[in-house]
């Protein structure tokens, strides 16, 4: 592991590198970490600010939409005279100004089966920063088919949650598909548009999302697979639900009929939901 520092990089990490548990050795794992993040929105705005922030040494954006100006209520990765541009390459402009010294790759384009397969086996960690289910469990099953991890996160009005998912790791690990076997019917969930979202809840559960990132690449703590944190702003409470393996499970139980990501290439685009 390289340990070999500029003096620009110890000032700019000083304070992590003063922590016990990170030091010059997790400064590095950081450094040379590969993390991909899908979705440049509300959720993967702060992720990628602090991720950017911290050092990760390659991050990976995935986003074919455009700024809007709706957009700006809580996706403070962009500015308003970026509206109209490809909300990844926006951000990778804002990341460039935060650290130049993190490369950022940027994929303006729709994650689908085949950008999945090529692009998750490049990246140690993926984050899921969506707002649609289609993508989420096209992300969760992606993730547990070429073996890597997912930190996702989801909020919807004054609500959010978060986990991880390690399941290609073998039991314990729950996969997404043991806490949700199935996408909602159509409808049943209201869309961003139409139920709202307060936008500092996204800046909480994105930079929640960026330290179980860090968390995952350092090794240290208790990490979120197989928990499910939960959070109500309101009334500003927490608390915490274990998962369990779903032995039934299509995707990683005993005896999985989820073996590749085809039914993924015909199924229909689904209504937004908790991003």
């Amino acid at each position: 592991m390289d340990l070999d520092f500029t003096e620009a990089e110890l000032q700019r990490y000083s304070r992590h590198i003063l922590l016990q548990d990170v030091g010059a050795i997790g400064q590095a794992k950081l450094r040379a970490a590969r993390v991909l993040i899908i979705g440049a929105g509300g959720l993967g705005a702060p992720l990628a600010l602090y991720l950017a922030a911290a050092g990760i040494g390659t991050l990976g954006l995935v986003d074919h939409d455009a700024l809007e100006l709706s957009n700006l209520q809580r996706q403070v990765i962009h500015s308003t005279a970026r509206l109209g541009r490809n909300k990844a390459e926006s951000a990778a402009e804002t990341l460039a100004g935060l650290n130049p010294e993190v490369r950022v790759e940027v994929h303006a384009t729709r994650l689908d089966a085949d950008t999945a397969r090529d692009l998750i086996p490049r990246y140690d960690i993926v984050c899921d920063g969506t707002d649609n289910f289609e993508t989420r469990f096209l992300l969760g099953d992606a993730c547990h088919l070429l073996g890597r991890p997912l930190v996702s996160a989801a909020v919807l009005r004054f609500e959010g949650q978060l986990s991880t998912y390690k399941s290609h790791l073998g039991p314990p690990f729950p996969c997404q598909r043991c806490l949700h076997p199935e996408p909602p019917p159509p409808g049943l969930v209201p869309s961003c548009s139409e139920a709202g979202v307060l936008g500092a809840v996204t800046g909480v559960m994105g930079s929640l999302q960026a330290t179980e990132v860090l968390k995952e690449i350092l090794g240290i703590g208790e990490g979120m697979a197989g928990r499910l944190l939960l959070w109500d702003a309101l009334d500003m409470r927490f608390r915490t639900v274990r998962l369990r393996r779903d032995p039934g499970c299509a995707l990683c139980g005993e005896a999985a009929t989820i073996r590749d990501l085809s039914a993924h290439r015909a199924a229909a685009p689904l209504a937004c939901s908790l991003a």
